[in-house]
């Protein structure tokens, strides 16, 4: 369940950085009843941007797939072989 909390209560920085930490998600901040900003901790944003990240790169690859653009697995470890000198 989002939270969700007026504008008017960020006045109070040490209880909406507590509440930052207690939850492992997004904080929506209302404006006169309407959406206006979200906050989260360092840890929540720097996680959301890694799973972004990860999802990203796991399109590009069925991308990937998708147009035969793969190797095989023999193929990969000849490379890394050769490339190492193994």
């Amino acid at each position: 369940m989002p939270r969700i909390v007026p504008i008017r209560d960020l006045k109070n920085t040490t209880a909406i950085s507590t509440l930052c930490h207690e939850y492992d998600e997004p904080i929506f901040v209302t404006k006169n009843g309407y959406g206006d900003m979200v906050l989260m901790s360092m840890e929540t944003y720097e996680k959301n941007l890694f799973l972004a990240n990860v999802c990203g790169k796991l399109e590009e690859a069925k991308e990937d797939m998708r147009n035969g653009r793969y190797s095989t697995v023999e193929d990969a470890i000849s490379r890394i072989r050769e490339k190492h000198g193994l």
